[in-house]
């Protein structure tokens, strides 16, 4: 199938240097559309980003985020409540990807909105071949909206 868009801009969001450092490999390794990868660190950035301010001003919002649950200052199930209560953000989808199986925490993130729960692979090999299923269906079958401006 022909991707609907020929670049589609992705945020990570995740604390941990290792696992975004996979996470971007893995995501730069799959086929498909062109991927422009932005990461941030913690939650505070993460809505930074959303929103334009401070160092991230001139960024263009992002087509889909990958979304951490445990990451410093603001944690992921709060940031994804602001975003899917946000009018303005909450077309942009959101999948977490996390290390956390817990039934509470799927049951939180999904009663908030988001749109995949995935868990991380503890292999780099399988966390690869799962972001490039993850990516491939973003980007070669599903059809995501444009963020908004």
């Amino acid at each position: 199938m022909t991707p609907i868009r020929q670049r589609v801009r992705v945020l990570v969001a995740e604390d941990n240097d290792d696992h975004r450092f996979f996470i971007v490999r893995a995501l730069s390794d799959a086929g498909g559309v062109h991927l422009e990868i932005e990461t941030v660190v913690d939650g505070d950035e993460v809505l930074d980003y959303l929103y334009r301010r401070g160092q991230y001003a001139d960024r263009e919002r992002p087509h889909m985020i990958l979304l951490d649950l445990k990451m410093p200052r603001r944690g992921g199930l709060e940031v994804l409540e602001v975003i899917k209560n946000d009018p303005e953000l909450r077309t942009i989808p959101v999948s977490i990807l996390t290390s956390s199986d817990r039934p509470e925490d799927v049951e939180s993130a999904y009663g908030l909105g988001t749109n995949s729960y995935l868990l991380k692979r503890p292999d780099p090999e399988g966390l690869r071949r799962e972001l490039a299923t993850v990516s491939d269906y973003w980007t070669d079958s599903a059809v995501l909206p444009e963020p908004p401006a």
